[in-house]
């Protein structure tokens, strides 16, 4: 392995390949530690030493949410498809292995850990031998500077945070004001851009009518400013509470914890309050969720109702598709 690490050496502190690199250099040291280690002996250093490898679960899906996107904007999908297999196999011996380590079925984990380790080692191979030297020719310098921001989202395996690269000092710009000119696949004629992405207001309309959940937007003023209008509803609603005051939208038992919720939002005191009963025969789950900007300002409450009856009803797996 490491017969691309000359190059990265030379990789600016911070860059993504490196701080890759600087995980590889990590995971090898747990891996020589889990093969010293002993369940059968010591089954609590065993333990810790398995859990730190399994934060290897950030490391996939960076590459998955991060690195691979770019790779296919510069047309090399293979490790979209590849790579991404491969990881889920790991996770499905990680998956197997909490199993039996929730057991101590000792003779099972010592059986499967070899496995575990030989599949991490040969990723890693793979890693260095073909997917970072192609990163690092297909993906531009400006391209790797949009990394940092995603990648903090969903975090490293390294003890400590990574230093953000570029090194240069920038102000914070939040997602939904960051109007940086990407390229993209789709048009963005017609589209406004969001928390992260572009969509139309028709996209963005549909979007709305087909979750299947009742949402019922009300602003920072009290008045109900939105509702979508799927076609299974749990709660009826018609375009004439568009506007009303919140504290005229629900019955006189209610009005006064809806206005309490409201109030505790307002203030700041709660984010979040949700209630489940029986409706008509079927469980309805309701939610109530304080809206604010980034700068943490209250703009308003979402409420969000939906028909949970055969969602509770659901047990074990399922993870292949029946369709006749």
């Amino acid at each position: 392995m490491n017969s691309f690490l000359p190059t990265v050496e030379k990789l600016p502190q911070g860059h993504p390949v490196k701080v890759y690199y600087e995980e590889s250099a990590l995971i090898q040291d747990l891996i020589l530690e889990l093969k010293d280690s002993n369940p059968a002996e010591d089954f609590q250093k065993y333990f810790n030493i398995f859990n730190q490898i399994t934060t290897i679960e950030k490391r996939f899906k960076r590459k998955e949410n991060q690195l691979f996107p770019y790779l296919e904007k510069h047309n090399w999908h293979g490790p979209s498809q590849g790579m991404w297999s491969f990881h889920d196999n790991l996770r499905e011996q990680i998956r197997l292995l909490n199993g039996y380590n929730s057991d101590r079925n000792i003779p099972k984990i010592s059986e499967d850990i070899p496995y575990l380790v030989d599949g991490i080692t040969r990723l890693l191979t793979i890693e260095d031998m073909r997917l970072f030297p192609n990163a690092i020719e297909l993906i531009s310098e400006e391209e790797w500077k949009e990394f940092y921001t995603g990648d903090e989202e969903i975090g490293w395996m390294l003890l400590e945070k990574p230093a953000p690269y570029p090194a240069v000092e920038a102000a914070y710009v939040h997602p939904s004001e960051d109007f940086t000119q990407r390229d993209l696949s789709f048009s963005l004629e017609n589209t406004f851009h969001y928390d992260e992405g572009y969509m139309t207001p028709e996209q963005v309309n549909l979007l709305l009518r087909f979750l299947p959940i009742d949402i019922t937007y009300v602003d920072e003023n009290d008045k109900v400013i939105f509702y979508n209008r799927g076609d299974d509803r749990v709660f009826a609603r018609s375009k004439g509470i568009i506007g009303r005051e919140v504290r005229f939208c629900h019955p006189p038992k209610s009005v006064d914890m809806v206005l309490r919720i409201v109030d505790e939002f307002r203030a700041g005191t709660k984010d979040v309050a949700e209630f489940w009963f029986n409706f008509k025969g079927r469980i309805i789950h309701i939610r109530y969720f304080a809206i604010r900007d980034h700068n943490k300002q209250y703009k308003g409450v979402i409420e969000m109702s939906q028909d949970i009856t055969d969602i509770q009803k659901l047990e074990g797996e399922k993870r292949l598709l029946d369709w006749d």
